[in-house]
């Protein structure tokens, strides 16, 4: 049966395409605004085509001239990419651990310029590896491919490992009921100037100077973020999550290379151990090699307790 010319001309019209954020908790995110994924299209069980959209204005993951998204906004978004993948599409149900192993990226940073609107984008996401325990996905591989109308923006890698929520609660019951003992261990330190490490406000800095700085072999900072801070503390845990870790990297980067700014255009960051609360970190800037056209290479080493907790190499433009 077809609609006659009347009809048709009176029918209603099709209703648009809503656009909504995913579930937040499939991204392991308490605050909504801090959702970067809109959708995502299964290709074929191993390949996935996801949507998401940057704001223009967000209040960390942008350049200090407010005119650039941060690289390290690249990063965040691949991780809850290999979140949301996991669970919606792995099979992975809520309430499971992840940690991360390691995550890399690298960026055009032209194609990193705040526009008129919001940045929409296309992540392509590849699972090249699922390792299943007792029919459930314990540890997988991933690759990036983030698309800005069409055009390359940055690619990268991930991998993640999964825990069962008894497992966890089991490895870590001694963790959960410390509380963070850093600021009553070392009631000397100083925040660095937030311009020295490529920051606006002094609540985003996450280095202090304790003692005399750089009186070592390498430069080194102790980890102090603000445990309330509303993105790198976005829900709460019993460790100091990857991104306060890559965060700490850059800053740590910014500061070597003051009064000179610092992009961390590329980045490889692996993680070996938690990173404990209650127990000092320091962030330790142990290379730094100057290449052609203004570009420098920087390896980060995150330590505790005598063992390295994570590293990173950094490498973009000196301005």
């Amino acid at each position: 049966m077809s609609l006659t010319t009347a009809e048709a001309r009176t029918a209603p019209p099709a209703a648009p395409r809503l656009t909504t954020t995913v579930a937040k908790e499939y991204v392991h995110r308490d605050s909504v605004a801090e959702v970067f994924l809109t959708g995502c299209d299964t290709q074929d069980g191993a390949n996935f085509s996801l949507t998401g959209q940057w704001p223009r204005a967000h209040t960390m993951f942008r350049s200090l001239d407010g005119a650039s998204h941060d690289p390290l906004q690249v990063a965040e978004t691949f991780r809850q990419a290999g979140i949301y993948v996991s669970h919606v599409e792995l099979g992975v149900p809520l309430g499971h651990k992840f940690v991360m192993s390691s995550i890399t990226y690298t960026t055009d940073t032209t194609s990193l310029r705040i526009a008129s609107g919001p940045t929409d984008f296309d992540l392509d996401t590849r699972c090249t590896e699922v390792v299943r325990r007792r029919g459930v996905a314990s540890r997988m591989a991933f690759e990036f491919a983030l698309r800005r109308s069409g055009l390359p923006m940055a690619n990268g890698t991930g991998q993640i490992s999964v825990i069962p929520p008894a497992v966890y609660n089991r490895l870590r019951q001694t963790r959960a009921a410390q509380p963070p003992a850093v600021a009553e261990t070392y009631p000397d330190r100083t925040l660095l100037p937030p311009s020295m490490v490529g920051r606006t406000f002094l609540t985003d800095v996450v280095l202090s100077a304790v003692g005399a700085p750089g009186t070592g072999r390498h430069p080194r900072w102790l980890l102090t973020p603000d445990l309330n801070h509303p993105i790198l503390f976005d829900h709460k845990g019993d460790h100091v999550p990857g991104m306060v870790l890559l965060e700490a990297a850059r800053q740590a980067a910014c500061a070597v290379m003051a009064p000179r700014s610092f992009v961390p255009a590329a980045a490889a960051n692996h993680f070996h151990q938690y990173a404990e609360l209650d127990r000092p970190c320091w962030i330790e800037v142990t290379r730094v090699e100057r290449e052609a056209h203004n570009m420098v290479t920087l390896e980060v080493t995150g330590r505790q307790d005598g063992k390295d907790v994570f590293t990173s190499v950094l490498t973009g433009p000196v301005g």
